[in-house]
């Protein structure tokens, strides 16, 4: 039989937590851009656009801190088909919120 040896992450999960925070952030600063665009144009495709992707970031956060919680154990999974999609269809929002208010 071969046994998995143990794993030793060094700093592998702090690395990953590290680029879904700077991906969120970044998220979270094109929807205040957004929302700003909306408040000055006083739109409705502009607000509905900072709507949609406040959103999609709120999803994009609770798949990041899912990710995060996931990385705590000693053999973390892969990430699952959801959750693949999830942030995929989250960042296709923020591409189509980006071109509703061009």
């Amino acid at each position: 039989m071969c046994e998995t040896p143990p794993r030793d992450p060094g700093v592998q999960p702090e690395r990953t937590w590290l680029a879904w925070r700077r991906t969120t952030l970044t998220y979270a600063v094109s929807v205040g851009l957004a929302a700003r665009v909306a408040v000055a144009e006083h739109s409705a495709t502009a607000v509905a656009a900072a709507a949609l992707g406040a959103v999609a970031w709120a999803a994009l956060l609770l798949t990041a801190q899912r990710r995060r919680r996931g990385l705590a154990v000693r053999q973390p999974a892969p990430m699952d088909a959801v959750q693949v999609i999830g942030t995929l269809a989250s960042v296709l929002v923020l591409i189509v919120v980006g071109g509703m208010l061009l």
